[in-house]
């Protein structure tokens, strides 16, 4: 089992940028998948970017291309969401995921969570 903590979380102005970042707890971090999510108030979770375990493979959402990148040190056991040119439709608690899955496809499955940080973009 992974405990996974995020921060970096904030309130910033459109066009402005954020580093979100998840640490995790235990020794087997390298094996799993990693992703972030986001819930905005009233809709439904959505994947925003995930990396598989050595950081080669990435997936994006269609609405965070080209703007976000995710990244992931294994040294340190954290995953990183780097996020630039923000919108205020990218307003949301974004969470912090891990996955079992041996390998990283756009429906892979996440096992784990953290408890979220909340990101506020304002206009």
């Amino acid at each position: 089992q992974v405990q996974l903590v995020e921060s970096g979380g904030g309130l910033v102005q459109a066009g402005g940028s954020l580093r979100l970042s998840c640490a995790a707890s235990g020794r087997t971090f390298s094996s799993y998948v990693m992703g972030w999510f986001r819930q905005a108030p009233g809709k439904e979770r959505e994947i925003v970017a995930s990396i598989n375990q050595r950081g080669v493979h990435t997936y994006y959402a269609d609405s965070v291309k080209g703007r976000f990148t995710i990244s992931r040190d294994n040294a340190k056991n954290t995953v990183y969401l780097q996020m630039v040119s923000l919108k205020p439709e990218d307003t949301a608690v974004y969470y912090c995921a891990a996955g079992v899955s041996p390998i990283l496809t756009r429906t892979t499955k996440f096992d784990y969570w953290g408890q979220g940080t909340q990101v506020t973009v304002s206009s």
